[in-house]
């Protein structure tokens, strides 16, 4: 792996797990001088971040942590609802005992982050929760898509947390899925799954408000 490849790699999981907020500028100097580079290989690895779309090029503000348009946003989260209805479908099909253990495990974690009103702590177990559905459904290359694309909607995905209840909701939820996925409804954990992740009335209005905010402070 390149210098600009490991850069690009730590850029993104500052992105990912909100060291870097949605709108934020990625400033070529201070992020050489944070990791002790020359500028060449941040400006190649912000190159492969706009590649992927978790960065924009804006005309005076130069690189930041892409707030794409609504539109767009919500075409991404209904083809994630639709991968991850898959994953949960082949889960509900494969599951193994192993996989089942993870589950409950990841589960209880979401629960204990919700009892505390911890919504980071929630996001991330949240996340390991998801990543454990994928993992789940044995199909290594679908897997590695429903990743990809998870990291990419991830920022948007915390946004949604943060509001009132959504924490409360997304809990039950995970119940609902576990326990569509241990019994071996594969169209149960299918449709789920797809209702968990899609973003449709308030809840989308509620996540472009919240991204509206943060381009005006932007």
């Amino acid at each position: 792996m390149s210098q600009a490849q490991r850069l690009k790699q730590a850029i993104e999981d500052e992105i990912v797990d909100g060291t870097l907020p949605l709108g934020a500028r990625l400033d070529e100097v201070q992020l050489a001088q944070r990791f002790g580079v020359s500028r060449t290989p941040i400006r190649e690895a912000i190159i492969q971040l706009t590649m992927t779309g978790l960065v924009e090029t804006r005309p005076r503000k130069g690189a930041t942590v892409s707030t794409p348009e609504p539109q767009h946003l919500l075409a991404m989260f209904e083809t994630m609802a639709e991968i991850e209805a898959s994953c949960g479908r082949l889960a509900a099909r494969r599951l193994i005992p192993e996989d089942e253990a993870a589950l409950r495990e990841a589960l209880a974690a979401c629960a204990r982050a919700a009892e505390a009103g911890d919504t980071e702590a929630y996001y991330q177990e949240n996340y390991v929760f998801h990543t454990v559905v994928y993992r789940a459904c044995r199909n290594a290359f679908l897997c590695e898509q429903a990743r990809q694309l998870s990291r990419r909607l991830a920022p948007f995905r915390r946004l949604q947390l943060r509001v009132r209840q959504r924490l409360v909701q997304s809990l039950a939820e995970h119940a609902e899925i576990v326990e569509a996925i241990v019994s071996g409804d594969e169209m149960r954990a299918a449709e789920a799954l797809r209702n968990h992740v899609v973003v449709q009335g308030d809840r989308f209005s509620d996540l472009v408000a919240s991204m509206r905010s943060i381009n005006a402070a932007a």
